[in-house]
């Protein structure tokens, strides 16, 4: 069998998230369906992680296994982009070892939330529009706080079942954009389930005032998500980069 890393990109609008799901359609399933058309054969693919409903990925990385080598990357790509619908997109096919994993094997993920403080109709279901007045340095210095701490059990949805909340933060920062957005962007070895939601959320009561700095830092040493702020709505959420190690490749 030979391993492939496939590089792909989707709007997540239209799908109950990735992973594969009964009575509802996932960007796992359609792909897992167009990929078996290409290839005459049964394919299952592995994501790299999952992302939630209406959640976008501008960079996403699966891989599946197949009994031959594909002869033509660059053909095998136009002919799996043609049966795809519009809002996914394939880029780049890997040939990998067959103990390689885009799951297992990711050094870091990286997120991008992205607000729009006026209405734009070219930005709808890509960012969230919301008016209100937010102090941005004050919310990048309770950003910063981030970093003091690796349990964040306080931004976990409850009731996800995993090993350890733990999590290294490599990136957390507010900035404009030349188009007007406000976006924030946090790195990090790995996510808990709704985290990045839960941390903008909670960063935006800092930057309204509702929260002081100390207060952000009590929610985060509580290891409650009740004490934490608002989850912010899903279609303002990219999934923007994965770094993998160049061995793999």
């Amino acid at each position: 069998m030979q391993r492939y890393f496939l590089q792909l990109s989707y709007k997540g609008t239209a799908y109950h998230g990735w992973q594969v799901q009964n009575n509802a359609v996932t960007v796992q399933q359609v792909i897992n369906e167009k990929l078996s058309l290409i290839l005459r054969a049964e394919i299952i693919v592995v994501g790299a992680g999952r992302t939630d409903t209406g959640v976008h990925a501008e960079f996403f990385m699966l891989h599946f296994d197949v009994q031959n080598k594909i002869p033509d990357a660059n053909l095998f790509i136009d002919k799996l982009n043609k049966v795809l619908p519009n809002d996914i997109t394939v880029y780049h096919l890997h040939e990998v070892s067959p103990d390689a994993n885009t799951r297992f094997d990711a050094l870091s993920r990286t997120y991008e939330y992205r607000i729009t403080t006026w209405k734009n109709p070219f930005l709808d279901k890509l960012a969230w529009y919301y008016r209100m007045n937010l102090d941005i340095e004050l919310m990048n210095e309770a950003a910063n706080i981030l970093f003091d701490y690796e349990d964040f059990t306080s931004f976990s949805k409850t009731g996800t079942q995993v090993k350890t909340n733990n999590c290294k933060i490599y990136e957390a920062v507010w900035f404009k954009t030349d188009n007007n957005l406000l976006v924030f962007r946090i790195k990090a070895d790995r996510f808990l389930r709704n985290m990045v939601r839960a941390i903008t959320g909670t960063l935006m009561d800092v930057g309204l005032k509702k929260l002081s700095i100390a207060d952000f830092r009590k929610i985060i040493e509580s290891k409650n998500r009740s004490n934490a702020g608002f989850s912010v709505p899903a279609h303002g959420l990219f999934l923007t980069d994965i770094e993998y190690s160049d061995r793999l490749f």
